[in-house]
């Protein structure tokens, strides 16, 4: 047997287990789509949209339950544009966002390119985890 041959899923596997998540036929599924790839930005309807054209049936609320647990995991970040608008990013570590408003399109800044130089302190009994920077614009 080829020693480079992986099964389809095993990537996907290890990062459900790595994150301690049951690896569930829908999860396995999305996290493939999600991770098997690329670094990027996507919406929970765009994930249902692939889901359903690789025949995988899922419901929308599985889709939202299952990156909001992803989320929770550590496997993805929840990046919030507007109200009830938002987009899971597969890349974890510190960056920030150009926003394009007329399009809907994420795109990353290199953390090195954005200094925050003054942050305000916690309301008391809370800490500051992450300062997220979204750079809207037009086009």
């Amino acid at each position: 047997m080829n020693a480079n041959f992986q099964r389809p899923f095993s990537h996907a596997l290890d990062r459900l287990r790595a994150a301690g998540l049951r690896p569930t036929r829908q999860r396995l599924a999305l996290a493939k789509l999600l991770f098997d790839g690329c670094d990027r930005h996507i919406s929970a309807e765009q994930l249902h949209g692939e889901a359903v054209s690789n025949c995988i049936r899922v419901s929308l609320a599985t889709v939202y339950n299952t990156l909001h647990q992803f989320t929770t995991a550590g496997m993805l970040r929840e990046i919030v544009v507007d109200a009830g608008r938002s987009y899971f990013d597969t890349n974890t570590s510190d960056h920030h966002h150009f926003f394009f408003e007329a399009s809907g399109h994420l795109e990353d800044i290199p953390p090195d390119m954005v200094a925050v130089s003054k942050v305000p302190s916690a309301p008391e009994g809370t800490t500051i985890r992450r300062v997220d920077v979204i750079v809207r614009v037009n086009g």
